[in-house]
């Protein structure tokens, strides 16, 4: 009986985080970028309560008899699955429309990785103007830089093709490139990959290396659509779904402890 209790135990606690996780998909359903977790869970460890025979003659029995120690969580994944495309009337919002990733360089130095396309002009050191993420990170582009142009340029006539090159209109009122163009990367196990705050990802030995879509032919290109945004891959039906579940599953843990609890005080009652 002791041993259920522990067993209670075990599946209140994955359970919490279970709800901790859905909870956190239901607060980012309006996060540009987000992707959905799910935790996993895995049972522990297995206790034989017998041996493998009962017999004198030491014949050994078919069935086996061992029972669970409970449960906790293994991992809580990340579906990277495509989001909603959302309308914008910003000139830098830029949705991906693939299975690419956006990289900026962050404030310790380090390139991360991103789905939130929602980026803004901002003049940076010699009066240049670079693009940045919401956060004020630079932009990289396909060949490692931060995406810097000079300020002679108007921001709103700046125009991104589906390839991610910019371009800027002539006397003609020609789009031409800029020779610029915003880097996209892949992964062979973007699941592998860590979170670092709000929409940003760091490249782990899982993950593998980022993936340049703009010299290598070993992945589909995606495509860079200018004035839209990504938004979160998160189903409110499904979470809630997700919720009710994890809610029962709780309940049902915490009602072996307080039937163990009865058992066990009526067998202390046995005495009087």
């Amino acid at each position: 009986m002791v041993r259920s209790l522990w067993t209670g135990a075990t599946g209140m606690n994955a359970q919490q985080t279970n709800v901790d996780t859905i909870a956190n998909n239901l607060a980012n359903v309006n996060t540009m970028g987000y992707k959905t977790q799910a935790a996993e869970f895995k049972t522990l460890l297995y206790q034989t309560l017998q041996t493998k025979t009962t017999t004198a003659n030491g014949q050994a029995k078919p069935i086996s008899s061992q029972v669970g120690l409970g449960t906790r969580v293994s991992s809580i994944n990340s579906m990277f699955s495509q989001g909603a495309l959302l309308d914008s009337e910003s000139d830098t919002a830029f949705a991906i429309e693939g299975d690419g990733f956006f990289a900026v360089r962050c404030g310790d130095g380090q390139v991360r990785y991103t789905r939130n396309g929602d980026f803004n002009w901002s003049l940076g050191t010699g009066n240049t103007l670079v693009l940045c993420s919401s956060d004020g990170y630079p932009v990289i582009d396909t060949q490692g830089r931060p995406i810097s142009l000079p300020n002679t340029y108007i921001v709103n006539k700046i125009k991104v093709d589906t390839s991610g090159t910019l371009q800027y209109p002539d006397a003609n009122n020609n789009m031409q490139s800029l020779g610029v163009q915003i880097g996209t990367f892949q992964f062979q196990n973007p699941a592998g990959m860590e979170r670092y705050g709000d929409t940003l990802w760091s490249v782990t030995p899982v993950s593998g290396p980022a993936i340049n879509e703009a010299t290598s032919n070993a992945v589909t290109r995606s495509r860079v659509i200018q004035g839209y945004l990504e938004g979160s891959n998160v189903s409110v039906a499904d979470e809630m779904v997700n919720l009710i579940v994890a809610q029962r599953a709780y309940e049902m843990n915490s009602k072996v402890i307080t039937t163990t609890d009865t058992m066990m005080e009526q067998a202390n009652n046995l005495k009087r």
